[in-house]
């Protein structure tokens, strides 16, 4: 009986754990030499951040591929709206004046018989580079501002926390008719530093948070500890790891900033004539929209769908960069 039970023992030592790692082991080895496992073709090896996770969601993301298809799009009549749009947007004929489609001029004339077709391809351009140049402009100064006092705090962070309150309270509209009311430049300059100038506080403390956020964790901590300088942790462990919400922020203010060109040229305070632009066409085309209705409609669509592109290409990006959402 004990010579028996000892062979029985052996028998479920044999087929137990040693199979079970056995088993393992073998499953393992085929893992590896497939294409999806650890060691496959696929498996380059590199790890994984947060950029490369998200560039993978957005291009699996419709929209927005369809947003950055139209945003090509106007980036590149932008920079040769010839190339679709013969004639010059400042040649008019009266005599057509509110004359329907018709050849050479696919959406009509306006009230001064200018090309509907050609000042709507233009009108890109103006709405295109403020956006572009006012985000850019409102991002870095933002960034900046926001860094610093996320990371040094004290004074310089409460002096700065009572200055984005000072420019919160200012309403965007009212201070653009007051401010360049008395700008008398046709360039789009003028208005760019006005966005810049109201809207950097928003990204300052969006800015600020993220600092204050990712300044705790481990590795920022290990940096210091080690002796690295201020300026090497903000710029090499910090600012890597907190621009995202900014360039969330930043990428759905750039469809503002168009928005609000258009309206401080239609209120008369932004571009005037004869700068080309969404918000000029709009405002003329307004007095005889019944006789005229395609004059104001279709700059009115292109603005509405540059606009829109530019919020559904930011709530892209923001899904794809927020780990909440995954």
């Amino acid at each position: 009986m004990p010579e028996r039970r000892r062979e029985q023992d052996g028998a479920i030592a044999g087929t137990g754990m040693g199979g079970a790692m056995d088993l393992a082991a073998s499953e393992a080895t085929t893992l590896e030499g497939t294409p999806g496992g650890p060691g496959g073709a696929k498996d380059t090896g590199k790890p994984r951040s947060l950029w490369s996770d998200a560039w993978r969601d957005l291009r699996r993301n419709p929209v927005f591929l369809v947003s950055a298809l139209v945003i090509l799009f106007l980036v590149l009549i932008s920079l040769w709206p010839s190339a679709i749009a013969s004639g010059s947007p400042l040649s008019c004929d009266l005599a057509k004046a509110q004359d329907g489609p018709g050849p050479g001029a696919p959406f009509g004339y306006d009230g001064q018989g200018c090309n509907v077709y050609t000042r709507t391809v233009y009108g890109a351009r103006t709405s295109v580079t403020v956006g572009v140049c006012a985000t850019l402009g409102v991002a870095l100064l933002g960034s900046v501002l926001g860094a610093l006092a996320g990371f040094f705090g004290g004074a310089w962070d409460s002096v700065l926390s009572r200055g984005t309150d000072i420019f919160f309270a200012i309403p965007v509209v009212l201070g653009g008719l007051v401010l360049l009311s008395v700008v008398t430049s046709n360039t789009v300059w003028p208005v760019i530093g006005f966005m810049v100038l109201l809207g950097w506080p928003q990204v300052c403390r969006i800015a600020r948070g993220s600092v204050i956020t990712v300044q705790q964790n481990d590795y920022v901590q290990a940096a210091r500890a080690l002796g690295a300088s201020p300026s090497r942790i903000l710029l090499r462990h910090i600012a890597p790891n907190a621009v995202a919400p900014v360039i969330v922020v930043s990428t759905i203010a750039l469809g503002t900033y168009i928005a609000l060109e258009a309206t401080l040229s239609y209120l008369g305070v932004g571009l005037k004539p004869p700068s080309v632009s969404w918000g000029i066409d709009i405002s003329a085309a307004s007095p005889y929209v019944r006789n005229a209705p395609h004059a104001l409609l279709w700059p009115a669509g292109a603005l509405a769908v540059t606009v829109l592109a530019f919020i559904m290409l930011g709530d892209a990006v923001r899904d794809a960069l927020d780990p909440k959402l995954r």
